[in-house]
Parts: structure tokens; C-alpha cells; sequence
């Protein structure tokens, strides 16, 4: 017995293999627990078609990017890493350029401008999102496909009465650039006055049909809009589970007001270009863009998927519409520093 033990590990001892030789790669997302559960999934099934790769999760669910900063810093980053658009051109000179890895024309091709920089794909798309309005038809009629912005203040103003609210309103100025780009403005410009600003401001300020911090208090917008506090909750298709869930009256989705479409943003996965393990990486990363796990993700509602076929999946049509008529949210390495500038109190 021992004779035919040793005479079957000889030829592993001379190729230099062992038994269970693995290579493991590390991956980092943030993410909701039903996210988590998603990723976990697919990294099993992946491990079970790939039994000779073993994939390290790491799950950052608060100041993702600032670990990431710091991760890159120390040259310890993964080998896959999800990020969106928003932080391409700050992590560009960090990260692999994915244009070989798959066929364009199977994504939207505003996911994959998003996540793309001087002339390189730096993250294959998961999703792409656009914002949209909830509106509560019990506290007005649903506006016609082609309404413009007189007609959403109109709206809000009629709405507004006895501690409830016509709008929507967040300090953070992502939710103001919606407003920016029906105006024709882009923030990158940074020339100091934004009639789009302007418009979004006064609508708590001037025109009183949004609530101010204080008038929300340690409740949120999403839940003023559930307990009818509010009649236009400005959010995007991460939403619709809840609002489905929990309304209980009659609501529409409505597209932004305005010729112009909107903006639209993007997530994706990308490959630390210091990876030791690019292969692997690559592979993984192509699991996770495939059809199969799109699809896993599309079916949660979280998501608009950036994977064309994929988001046949998805019965709400105004989600996808959006999609076709929006640009990619301008950035630059300047945005997070100008979208601080510009943020309302």
C-alpha cells in the first residue's frame, strides 16, 4: 500500500504540485446584507466551477473608499475591488484596463462611458442607475411623460399644506446635479452660479415645498414619503422594493422633469493593476459580469443591471427609458472637492 501511495505522489513531487493547490484572490465591495447575500452566492458557485481558485471576501460596509485609499497606500488593495464612476478617475492610475475582457455591445453604453477613461475601461458595469420621481397619486394626478419644470412646481406648491411637502429635498449636492443638467450646467465647470442650484435651493428657501433639516428630523425622506408627508420623493430603483413593499396607497414612477434626460451612474468591477493574480482575477471578474450573476442581481430589484439582456428581467420600462435618454455624470478628480464647495445647509 505505502509502495503505490509513494508511487502515485513522485509524479506530483517532481511537477512541482500538491494536492489541493489553491491561488486565492481578494475581493472588496461594500453593500446591503441583501447584497452580501447575493455576493456570497456567486462566489460560491464561482469557487465550485474554479475549484482551483479560492476568492477572500472582504465586505467594507461604511467609508469604503477611504479603506480603499488607504489599502492602495500600503500596496496591500485587492485583487477585485467594486467601485463606480464616480471614483474612476481617482483610482485610474491604480487599476487594469479591461477592454479586451468583454463585448461592449452586451452593456449600456452610458455604463460603459461611465467607468471608462481616456480610452480605457477600468471596470467591467454591474449597473447603472438613473434617479426618478415616486409620486403619491393620492395626493396629486400623475404628470404627463413631457412635464416641465413650471408644471413640478406647480405640483409642489399645490401639495405643500399642513406639514406635508411637494418635494424631496437632500444637502448633498449629488441630488442637486439632476437639477444642474436639466438647466444645461455641469458642475465641473465650477463658475461660481448655477441657475439649477439656484432652482433646487429655492424650492425649501423660496418656495417653501420642500422640508428643512430640522422639519425632517430623525426621520428620512423615503419614510415622509411612505407616511404621506411627502408627494414627490426624488430616489432611484434601489427603492422600489420598499416603496412596493410598504405603500399603502396608490403611487406612479415618473421620469425627471425636462428635455434634457438625466444623469446616470454606474458600478462595476475592476482589477488592481498591482494584482499578482490577474488571471484569476480576470476570470472572477468575468463571472461577476456574466449573465447568470446579473441576472441574480436584477431579480433582488435593487438594481437597473448594466448588462442589456439582464434588464429584460425588469418589468417597471421607466427605469430602462431613463437609461436611454441620460449621459454619464461628469467627474473629474476635482468632483469630490467641488461637490463639497457646492453642498446646501
Amino acid at each position: 500500500m505505502k509502495k503505490l501511495l509513494l508511487l502515485f505522489l513522485i509524479p506530483l513531487l517532481l511537477c512541482g504540485c500538491t494536492l489541493n493547490e489553491q491561488e486565492e484572490i481578494t475581493f472588496s465591495s461594500w453593500g446591503s446584507v441583501s447584497e452580501v447575500k447575493i455576493l456570497n452566492q456567486i462566489i460560491s458557485d464561482f469557487e465550485k466551477e474554479n475549484p482551483d481558485i479560492k476568492i477572500k471576501f472582504i465586505h467594507i460596509p461604511q467609508n469604503y473608499f477611504q479603506k480603499l485609499h488607504l489599502l492602495f497606500a500600503s500596496n496591500t488593495a485587492p485583487d477585485v475591488l467594486f467601485i463606480n464612476n464616480l471614483n474612476i478617475p481617482i483610482y485610474e492610475k491604480y487599476l487594469e484596463d479591461l477592454n479586451n475582457e468583454i463585448n461592449k455591445d452586451d452593456f449600456y453604453p452610458q455604463a460603459i462611458e461611465g467607468l471608462s477613461s481616456n480610452g480605457k475601461l477600468l471596470a467591467i458595469p454591474r449597473d447603472v442607475s438613473t434617479v426618478v420621481f415616486y409620486i403619491n397619486l393620492n395626493m396629486t394626478p400623475k404628470p404627463h411623460d413631457n412635464w416641465t419644470f413650471e408644471d413640478f412646481l406647480e405640483i409642489a406648491k399645490k401639495t405643500t399644506e399642513h406639514g406635508r411637502y411637494g418635494v424631496s429635498f437632500e444637502e448633498e449636492t449629488y441630488w442637486a446635479l439632476p437639477y444642474l443638467h436639466a438647466y444645461g450646467e455641469n458642475i465641473l465647470s465650477d463658475n461660481g452660479y448655477y441657475k439649477g442650484l439656484e432652482f433646487y435651493k429655492d424650492l425649501r428657501d423660496k418656495y417653501r415645498v420642500a422640508p428643512t433639516r430640522s422639519q425632517i428630523g430623525s426621520s428620512t425622506l423615503a419614510q415622509m414619503f411612505l407616511d404621506k408627508k411627502i408627494a414627490m420623493y426624488l430616489s432611484g430603483r434601489w427603492m422600489y422594493p420598499k416603496i412596493k413593499e410598504k405603500a399603502d396607497f396608490n403611487w406612479a414612477v415618473v421620469n425627471f422633469p425636462g428635455k434634457n434626460g438625466v444623469l446616470c451612474d454606474s458600478s462595476g468591477w475592476a482589477i488592481s493593476k498591482n494584482s499578482k493574480h490577474k488571471n484569476s482575477a480576470k476570470k472572477f471578474v468575468q463571472y461577476l459580469s456574466s449573465e447568470k450573476s446579473s441576472e441574480y442581481f436584477t431579480e433582488t430589484g435593487l438594481i437597473v443591471p448594466a448588462r442589456i439582456e439582464a434588464s429584460n428581467l425588469i418589468e417597471e420600462k421607466i427605469f430602462i427609458e431613463a437609461i436611454t435618454t441620460s449621459v454619464p455624470t461628469p467627474v473629474n478628480q476635482e468632483y469630490k472637492k467641488l461637490t463639497d464647495k457646492y453642498k446646501l445647509h
